[in-house]
């Protein structure tokens, strides 16, 4: 088994409460049927949400990565995950707490259209 199995298995049960709220909104192909997973591996990190269908990563952000180091770390976490052929989307804590409604729509823009695979 791979190390980032159970490391995936864990971040799923000790979910941000951010975390929690956006994946009431994509679980059971409740966002236009697409398959979210949370805390999906790839390559050697794990994304907090992942449609595998549609290629697209969703990244929930809080305060830890507000710092210059941190967004060097992201910027270059994000070159990886992009080169796996995934494209990465980022939204705020604040914005899932404050405006569910346009993080979904948010989402939803970032899918292709038309119906899932």
């Amino acid at each position: 088994m791979s190390k980032s199995i159970p490391r995936a298995r864990h971040l799923r049960r000790n979910q941000t409460t951010a975390e929690a709220k956006l994946w009431r909104v994509l679980r059971n192909r409740a966002l236009n049927g697409w398959k979210f997973r949370r805390q999906y591996p790839i390559d050697r990190f794990i994304v907090d949400f992942a449609c595998v269908e549609a290629r697209l990563v969703v990244e929930v952000d809080g305060a830890t990565h507000s710092t210059e180091r941190e967004r060097l770390y992201d910027a270059a976490r994000a070159r990886i995950i992009e080169a796996c052929g995934f494209a990465l989307l980022r939204i705020l804590n604040a914005d899932i707490h404050q405006d569910l409604d346009g993080v979904r729509e948010t989402i939803w823009a970032a899918l292709p259209s038309g119906d899932p695979v």
